[in-house]
C-alpha cells in the first residue's frame, strides 16, 4: 500500500474530522455573508444571518448555488478578498454569456497543491516519478493543478500539455516517462495510436496514470492499461470548488476519496433537492471550507455519484465517492469542456439562416475527441454552394470562438433532424467511452 501524504487528516477519527469541518464551515459562512454581496442579499432574502445555522442541517435554510449564479456575478462578483490579494485567476470555458472566473489567494495555492499531492501520493507516485501532464495550461485548471501537485511530492514534470499524440508517445519514450496525468479519453487516444504505428508498449515505462475531468467507464480504464501497460485512476474536480484534488482513488480503486478537510459534501435527489441516504446516488453539492478568494455554499455540480463513509483498506478515513454515474442536465463532454445544447442553440439562434433543429455529435478521431454539430437550414434565397460554404464557415468560427473548443459543422437539409416521433436527441456520443 501506497504512503499516505497527509495522515495526520486523512486518517483522522471522524469525529474529529467532523468538529474540523464545523469550524471551518461557520467561518465560511460569516466570510460569505460579510464579503459576497451575492450571499449577502441571498441570506436577507431567506430571512437567515450566519448565527442562525448552528448544525450541518440548518446549511439547507440556505438555498442552492448555480452555475448561473457565478456568470451574473462576473467577473470578480462572487470574490470574498479584494483584487489586491488575488495571486491567480482562472476559469472555466465560457459558452453563452460570461465564462466562471475563480480567484486564489497565496493560502488557496498552498491547499490546493496540497491537495493534489495527495492524489498523487494516493497512487503511488512520488519523488522517483516523471509525470507527464496533457492537460491544457490555458485558464483551465488542470494543467498547473496537477503540475504543482506532482512538484510538491518531489517528481520530475514534463508539462507537455495536450497536443498532437505522436509527439507525446516520443516524449514518453525519449524521456522514461513513468506517470501520465490527463483526460482518459487522450490516454485512449496515445494507446490506440501506440498500437497503429505498431509500437511496442513495453518500450515504453510509464506504470501509472491518473485520470479525470471527464466521465469515463470501466471498460475504458481496461482498454487503457491494456494499450500503455499501466494502472489507471480515476481523479475529480472543478474549476468552481478548486480544480483537481477534489476527490482521488487510492491503491484500493474502491471510490474516491474526498478531501473532506476542504470540503462538505451532500448529495441530494436532483429534483426535490431534499438529502438522500449514504450509498444511494444523488447530486453531489459542495460547500467550501478554506477557500478565501472564491468561497461557495451549497453549490450544485450537476454530477450524480454516491457516497460511503466506511473505513477503506488503505487506512484513510476520508469519505469516498463513487466514480461519477451520470449528469442532471443535457450535456457532452469534449477534451474536459462541458458543451451544453442550449448554449450551442443561442449561438445558432444569432443566425435567421438556420432552422430551429440540430445535433451535438460527439465523435473519436486520430488526434483526441472531436465535436461535429449538425445544422439544419432554415429558409433562405440563395442555396448555392458558395451560400451555404459561408454561412457554414461563420457558424463554425462563431462557436469555436466562444466554446474555446475546436469543432466542424455541418449544414444539413430541413427536417433532416426530426424522426418519425418528433425532433432527434440534442446529443448524440459515438464514442467508445
Amino acid at each position: 500500500m501506497s504512503a499516505i501524504w497527509n495522515p495526520a487528516v486523512e486518517t483522522m477519527p471522524r469525529e474529529e474530522l467532523r468538529q474540523l469541518q464545523w469550524e471551518r464551515l461557520q467561518s465560511t459562512i460569516n466570510r460569505c455573508y460579510r464579503y459576497v454581496a451575492y450571499y449577502g442579499s441571498v441570506f436577507n432574502e431567506v430571512g437567515v444571518q450566519p448565527e442562525d445555522l448552528q448544525s450541518f442541517d440548518d446549511l439547507r435554510r440556505l438555498p442552492f448555488t448555480t452555475k448561473q449564479s457565478l456568470r451574473d456575478s462576473y467577473p470578480y462578483g462572487m470574490f470574498a478578498v479584494p483584487l489586491r490579494e488575488v495571486v491567480r485567476l482562472q476559469s472555466s470555458y465560457g459558452t453563452t454569456g460570461h465564462p466562471t472566473v475563480v480567484g486564489y489567494t497565496s493560502n488557496d495555492l498552498d491547499h490546493w497543491t496540497d491537495l493534489v499531492a495527495r492524489s498523487f501520493t494516493g497512487v503511488g507516485i512520488g519523488k522517483e516519478d516523471v509525470v507527464q501532464i496533457f492537460f491544457g495550461y490555458g485558464l483551465f485548471t488542470g494543467g498547473f493543478g496537477f503540475h504543482y501537485g506532482a512538484e510538491a511530492v518531489g517528481a520530475a514534470v514534463i508539462p507537455v500539455s495536450s497536443g498532437d499524440v505522436e509527439r507525446q508517445l516520443r516524449v514518453m519514450q525519449d524521456f522514461r516517462t513513468t506517470a501520465l496525468a490527463g483526460t482518459p479519453s487522450h490516454a485512449l487516444h496515445m494507446g490506440r495510436m501506440l498500437e497503429k504505428l505498431d509500437l511496442d508498449p513495453h518500450s515504453l515505462s510509464v506504470r501509472v496514470g491518473l485520470f479525470g475531468a471527464e466521465p469515463w467507464s470501466e471498460n475504458t480504464r481496461e482498454e487503457i492499461e491494456r494499450l500503455l501497460l499501466l494502472t489507471a485512476y480515476d481523479s475529480y474536480g472543478l474549476a468552481e470548488i478548486g480544480g483537481p484534488g477534489v476527490s482521488a482513488e487510492c491503491e484500493c480503486r474502491c471510490g474516491l476519496h474526498l478531501a473532506e478537510d476542504h470540503f462538505y459534501v451532500e448529495v441530494v435527489d436532483p429534483d426535490s433537492g431534499e438529502p438522500v441516504p449514504e450509498g444511494e446516488l444523488g447530486e453531489l453539492v459542495f460547500t467550501t471550507l478554506t477557500k478565501e478568494a472564491f468561497p461557495l455554499l451549497r453549490y450544485r455540480t450537476g454530477d450524480v455519484a454516491s457516497l460511503d463513509t466506511s473505513p477503506c483498506a488503505c487506512g484513510r478515513t476520508l469519505a469516498r465517492m463513487s466514480r461519477i454515474k451520470r449528469r442532471t442536465d443535457e450535456v457532452l463532454i469534449i477534451q474536459g469542456i462541458r458543451v451544453a445544447p442550449d448554449d450551442v442553440g443561442e449561438i445558432l439562434r444569432a443566425f435567421p439562416e438556420v432552422g430551429e433543429a440540430y445535433q451535438l455529435v460527439g465523435r473519436e478521431e486520430g488526434q483526441g475527441d472531436a465535436l461535429e454539430v449538425l445544422v439544419e437550414v432554415g429558409v433562405i434565397q440563395d442555396l448555392s454552394l458558395q451560400s451555404l460554404e459561408r454561412l457554414r464557415e461563420r457558424l463554425e468560427e462563431n462557436l469555436r470562438r466562444t466554446l474555446g473548443l475546436e469543432l466542424t459543422v455541418r449544414l444539413v437539409e430541413p427536417q433532416t433532424l426530426h424522426g418519425p416521433a418528433g425532433r432527434q436527441p440534442r446529443i448524440r456520443d459515438e464514442r467508445a467511452l
